[in-house]
């Protein structure tokens, strides 16, 4: 476990899929019930448009006046309205690469098999940041993909709470699959799945992977 510690130090899972990297940047991914008026945001990801991802009110807690913001194409009328500056709002499509304040960003698809809240038409997004020469994937709302079967990386945060992603036995599957060294989940706590799922996720991922349970 320790030599692979160092590439969780810098991350926290807040609550749900609400995470934070502070590694040369401070990074947000789908900032949600944040607690206070942090403002130190210096880039927000959002993975797609539903309220638990893409929670204006938690954007405004974390933004601060050069940040710059990552979404998918159906968000921009909204975020305009933010206060962003014009040219701080990015765009992003799936199956693209990005380099953002001299961060890699690697768009995945993220979407649904077997059920229908993420349609695979709405071009809703995981991503990867290459940070350091860590590459970390957050893999938004989704099921086992044929895109996310493709994934490198070494820090993977995926869903597992069920109902609306995989659950904590197909999250498994996957990180078995593509074997980072390192699975920490998410998508669990708040809305759907419980504390007791991260812990048999933990269970069934292979021994030679490493994991942490941040929530």
């Amino acid at each position: 476990m320790n030599n692979t510690k160092k590439l969780i130090e810098n991350i926290k899972v807040l609550c749900h899929s609400s995470i934070v990297i502070n590694a040369e940047k401070v990074i947000y991914i789908d900032p949600f019930r944040i607690k206070q008026n942090y403002e130190n945001a210096d880039i927000i990801l959002i993975t797609h448009d539903h309220y638990d991802h893409y929670s204006e009110e938690d954007i405004q807690k974390v933004k601060k006046e050069d940040t710059i913001i990552v979404i998918p194409e159906d968000l921009l009328e909204n975020v305009q309205k933010l206060g962003f500056v014009k040219d701080n709002i990015i765009v992003v499509k799936p199956n693209e690469k990005y380099m953002v304040e001299n961060i890699t960003i690697e768009t995945i698809p993220a979407y649904n098999i077997n059920k229908n809240f993420h349609p695979k038409e709405n071009n809703w997004l995981g991503y990867i940041l290459t940070i350091e020469d860590i590459k970390y994937y957050i893999a938004g709302d989704t099921d086992i993909t044929d895109e996310n079967k493709e994934v490198k990386c070494d820090v993977a945060l995926v869903p597992i709470g069920g109902t609306y992603t995989m659950d904590y036995k197909e999250a498994a599957e996957l990180i078995n699959f593509i074997k980072p060294k390192f699975a920490i989940p998410t998508h669990y706590g708040e809305i759907v799945g419980k504390k007791e799922d991260a812990i048999e996720f933990v269970k069934l991922i292979n021994p030679d992977i490493d994991s942490a349970i941040l929530i």
